[in-house]
């Protein structure tokens, strides 16, 4: 069986998708800019190729809960591909963004056709239900600082990058309180706390990025 995890590692999928003539378009989104709303029709798929990208869902009452944050090569907005007709939550960019955006029914073509795409796909879908399952786990059983301190690893990308560094492009406490589960108040005496630890590195209001070290992970792994 083919090692889904190393394919996806170093799969490309705009290239692959123009070597296999799938019709698409290459949409670029501003900071904050939303691409599409709760309610919208479900007609097409995504393709994140640069920056960041909230997934978001809104309450009767009106409040916004962060489900997931993706970075380059996630798909998202495949629930059309399941029967959703509207989309159930919302997609904005967090920083300039470069999408490709697949109609419906040419995904479905492509996946019945090309069994690399199928896997890589396949592998998206899997490891990001593990992810949210294990945040829906984490809100519960874990303090707000460990919760924080596994949201900045996750928009690091900590076990994708092979550096001890990486950096996350601007992000604003309001949106990491919303990923926490906590008030924005909480997330800025962790950030402060961490900055003095050496965890992590930044100026001002997050404005050019937060550095994250590894050294983060050791917040998570304390009991």
């Amino acid at each position: 069986m083919r090692d889904m995890s190393k394919s996806a590692a170093r799969f490309n999928a705009r290239a692959f998708l123009e070597s296999a003539g799938v019709s698409k378009k290459i949409v670029e989104y501003a900071r904050s800019e939303g691409i599409f709303s709760q309610g919208d029709p479900g007609d097409s798929v995504f393709y994140l190729q640069k920056g960041g990208v909230k997934l978001s869902v809104l309450s009767k009452a009106g409040r916004e809960a962060v489900v997931a944050m993706l970075g380059p090569g996630d798909f998202f907005g495949e629930g059309c591909l399941a029967g959703q007709t509207v989309r159930i939550g919302s997609a904005t960019a967090i920083t300039p963004a470069t999408v490709l955006v697949i109609a419906k029914d040419e995904m479905v073509k492509v996946l019945h056709e090309q069994h690399e795409l199928s896997d890589r796909f396949i592998a998206h879908v899997l490891s990001r239900n593990v992810r949210i399952e294990q945040d829906l786990i984490d809100q519960p059983f874990n303090s707000s600082e460990k919760r924080l301190a596994r949201a900045l690893l996750l928009l690091a990308r900590y076990g994708q990058q092979d550096k001890p560094r990486q950096t996350v492009p601007k992000i604003s406490q309001e949106t990491l309180s919303e990923m926490v589960g906590t008030t924005r108040s909480r997330v800025n005496f962790f950030m402060n706390k961490f900055k003095r630890l050496g965890f992590i590195e930044y100026d001002g209001d997050l404005d050019a990025g937060i550095q994250i070290n590894s050294s983060l992970l050791s917040v998570v792994l304390h009991d």
